[in-house]
């Protein structure tokens, strides 16, 4: 926090009101254009005074200063802006950075990152009074953040998606003008926001599996215009797995006052109230709420549950007559009920996407039975696809590998009378499932090979040439001769004709009656409390990039998932290897 206080101190805020710029002027050109009034005063200022900077910095030049890294990427930017040798118009090479003219300066401290610039700020005071400007504050908001609202135009047309927020700070207030309900923000500058909201708390940006036992959950804190908000991401309500994501929003950070930001729970039905947050340490932290009785409702318990089955399920207990489905959506809510006070937080991160992935690797939604809905985050390594639970249930909790798919075991589908019985399909995949088995265990596989496998038959040779055609891990080995295959490939990749067998149970029966490929794999089956857990054969189904879906032969059921498509920024892991670590240690958490 010693680079925060030392980005309090930079200079003297600026506190003046903007003047209003042409409603015309687009929204792009004013995050990259200087405040004119501002650039005006600073420059002739500058000038005015031309010299006297120079004579300060021989004196700040021998402080203990480590500025080796912030003057190269001075002098990188002054030759990318052209400055670095004579021009033809004859101007000389500057030199150092106190000869060129204060626009181009702020140009270059504009591409800085904004830890470099409390250094800048020490030596001299020309670059100080540089450092005031507040294009060079706004472009690092927006670069290194996302920022994207206009502090000169909240004073005047108010903020149109935080409208939510502040108006429930004072339901009375009729207007949307973010004046009346905010009056502090017009002392605001790009510099104390930057400073005391978007940098202390950069360490909490992203995405986050809170710790709430086998129910796990997917949060995701995002700056939004001048809050950062953590925003819970909940399925759509069962069975509608097509439908798109809910929000909630569990807290809020923003700056009721230039001097401090301010951290809000969002939970409960009074609108927001006192938290606190706590990094707890790398990759973690936990939320507290200073004021629990803003969850509680005037009804008791009874009316917190009816609201919460309303938002969780969209319906009312008398509408679900499975006596099972009851009790764990009781359950579930006496569980979850006890962490409205404190919640902690671990990162997680999304797969990279690679060339050879079958399809893009991300987050789904995906049936599961009398538990709902719930989200799993598909990822590839080798031959394998994983799909990682991120919210649970008391059976299989969050952090599970809820299934693994076998890249190099396709299944060519049978014909669409096999596929209504069932017998066939159970026939291929269970021959898979003893094949893997065997290798497993360090057994020699039959002697007639795999192209005779139960699984494979006839159509062998094209069902592998489906994983070429899909650049699947693995398919550099699937075949060496591609031209006897190519043609073969094109064909098994094309669209097959795809039906549930009889008896096998699906929550939604919208799913498509096509799929591009099929592949044998695991799901993870277990009792209550996560016991006698068992890997159960099953066929994954590809129906295309957003849509798949996985067939439970033991427990006769079909789960159908959908891509979760709303952006998620600062979500993908940095490399392959911190993503595996990170899901080895989801799996710990629940162990």
């Amino acid at each position: 926090m010693a680079v925060c206080a030392r980005l309090c101190g930079v200079g003297q805020s600026r506190r003046c009101r903007r003047r209003q710029r042409p409603s015309h002027q687009d929204q792009s050109d004013s995050d990259l254009d200087m405040d004119e009034e501002e650039e005006e005063r600073i420059v002739g200022k500058l000038k005015a005074e031309a010299g006297n900077g120079c004579q300060e910095s021989q004196g700040a030049a021998a402080r203990p200063m480590d500025l080796d890294a912030t003057t190269a990427l001075c002098s990188a930017n002054v030759n990318r802006l052209g400055y670095g040798e004579a021009n033809s118009a004859g101007r000389l090479k500057p030199q150092s950075l106190l000869d060129l003219p204060p626009e181009l300066l702020v140009e270059i401290f504009s591409s800085l990152p904004g830890t470099a610039l409390p250094n800048l700020a020490l030596v001299c005071k020309k670059f100080r009074q540089i450092l005031n400007t507040e294009t060079i504050w706004r472009r690092r908001c927006t670069k290194e953040f996302g920022m994207k609202e206009d502090l000169r135009k909240m004073e005047l047309v108010g903020v149109s998606s935080r409208e939510l927020y502040v108006k429930r700070v004072s339901p009375r207030v009729k207007s949307g003008r973010f004046m009346k309900l905010l009056p502090d923000y017009e002392h605001m500058d790009y510099r104390d926001v930057y400073a005391r909201l978007l940098y202390p708390y950069r360490h909490i940006l992203g995405l986050w599996q809170p710790d709430i036992g086998p129910y796990g959950g997917l949060l995701n804190v995002v700056v939004d215009g001048l809050f950062i908000i953590g925003w819970m991401y909940l399925p759509p309500h069962d069975p509608r797995v097509e439908d798109p994501m809910r929000r909630r929003p569990l807290f809020r950070i923003h700056m009721w006052e230039s001097s401090r930001a301010s951290v809000e729970c969002m939970y409960g039905h009074k609108g927001p109230h006192k938290g606190d947050i706590q990094i707890v340490k790398k990759d973690e932290f936990s939320t507290k709420c200073n004021q629990t009785d803003h969850h509680r409702m005037p009804g008791g318990r009874q009316e917190e549950f009816r609201t919460w089955l309303e938002e969780e399920w969209g319906r009312t207990l008398e509408d679900i007559f499975h006596e099972h489905m009851q009790e764990l959506i009781l359950m579930k809510f006496i569980y979850t009920s006890q962490y409205d006070n404190c919640l902690t937080y671990r990162r997680i991160y999304l797969p990279p996407h690679l060339s050879s992935d079958l399809l893009p690797p991300g987050l789904f939604k995906g049936t599961y039975g009398s538990h709902g809905l719930e989200i799993i985050m598909l990822s590839f390594h080798g031959t394998c696809a994983k799909a990682t639970k991120l919210t649970g249930d008391p059976n299989v909790p969050a952090g599970q590998l809820t299934l693994v798919v076998h890249l190099n075991r396709p299944v060519r589908l049978p014909d669409l009378e096999q596929q209504c019985s069932g017998d066939e399909i159970s026939r291929l995949v269970l021959g898979l499932h003893e094949e893997v088995q065997q290798e497993a265990q360090g057994e020699e596989a039959p002697v007639d090979g795999p192209e005779e496998s139960p699984a494979a038959g006839a159509q062998g040779d094209e069902a592998m040439a489906v994983t070429v055609t899909a650049d699947a891990p693995g398919a550099e080995a699937a075949s060496s001769s591609s031209s006897s295959t190519s043609g073969a490939s094109r064909a098994a990749a094309e669209a097959q004709p795809f039906v549930l067998p009889l008896g096998v149970i699906a929550r939604n029966e919208e799913y498509p009656r096509s799929c591009r490929m099929c592949f044998y794999g695991t799901g993870l089956i277990a009792g209550h409390g996560f016991t006698s857990p068992e890997r159960t054969p099953g066929l994954f189904v590809l129906f295309d990039d957003n849509r798949f879906g996985f067939i439970w032969l033991e427990l006769k059921s079909f789960s159908l998932y959908s891509r979760l498509t709303d952006p998620l920024a600062q979500a993908v892991a940095p490399s392959m290897e911190r993503f595996e670590a990170m899901l080895q240690n989801m799996q710990s958490w629940t162990s």
